[in-house]
């Protein structure tokens, strides 16, 4: 073996070995790559099953008899409470869907003009109300004015979604990772979006009231007194039981 034969393999070998730590470096951070991607999978089931805010649909139903032209007393009850919350939270006109060619369409149409006129009684202006026919697909069914508006709701869901088994399973590793199935926390989540009345208070906080004044200013002063700012009540010694801890 020549001189130049050795110094070339010698020159090789640390070449070598620098390309084979490069490859287990690039190596190392593909394995990093893969570890980041996993750990996007929302383990929180406030990420897995979000309340989104959206426009949903309030609504009551008025049966109408085929003899009867008018509205009950608790249907006017009805009528006048979505009247008053279609004040404070409708996005949009109040819809009032009418039978037509039905047994009973000319009571629902009588009936139609006492509801316009209990909601223009409630502060309804007449452009946000519009009306609407519609024919029955089962003639033998009860034809009834159906009143609608869009509004802001929360929605959370769907639930029930089971894409791996609860057990130990070789198909679901999550098992033995001890994390939270997929199904967990939408239960919760959806009867919160469905109790919340204002669906603006899961987005940010209402604005603050003003403090109440006359009490704000006796607090001062028996601050600046030295006097002590907490609020006595003459009844409460009548509502203990006994002074054994007297």
């Amino acid at each position: 073996m020549t001189r130049n034969t050795r110094n070339g393999r010698a020159r090789t070998l640390p070449l070598f070995g620098a390309l084979l730590v490069s490859a287990i470096a690039l190596g190392g951070c593909n394995l990093t790559g893969d570890n980041i991607t996993t750990g996007t999978v929302p383990d929180d089931y406030r990420q897995r099953h979000p309340i989104a805010v959206t426009e949903g649909e309030q609504s009551i139903v008025v049966f109408v008899g085929r003899a009867r032209g008018n509205l009950t007393e608790t249907q006017r009850d009805d009528v006048m409470g979505l009247a008053r919350t279609w004040r404070r939270e409708g996005t949009g006109a109040i819809a009032i869907d009418v039978p037509a060619d039905t047994p009973n369409s000319r009571s629902a149409q009588a009936v139609y003009q006492e509801i316009r006129g209990l909601l223009a009684s409630m502060g309804v202006p007449a452009h946000a109300i519009t009306r609407r026919a519609y024919r029955l697909d089962d003639p033998r069914a009860l034809a009834t004015i159906r009143l609608s508006y869009p509004k802001m709701a929360a929605v959370a869901g769907p639930c029930g979604l089971w894409p791996a088994d609860l057990g130990p399973s070789i198909y679901n590793p999550a098992y033995n990772e001890n994390k939270q199935y997929d199904n967990f926390g939408c239960a919760t989540q959806r009867n919160l979006a469905a109790m919340v009345a204002n669906p603006s208070d899961l987005e940010q906080p209402r604005t603050e009231t003003a403090a109440y004044t006359p009490r704000r200013s006796i607090a001062f002063e028996k601050y600046r007194k030295g006097e002590t700012t907490a609020t006595t009540y003459p009844e409460a010694e009548k509502a203990k039981l006994s002074d054994a801890a007297k």
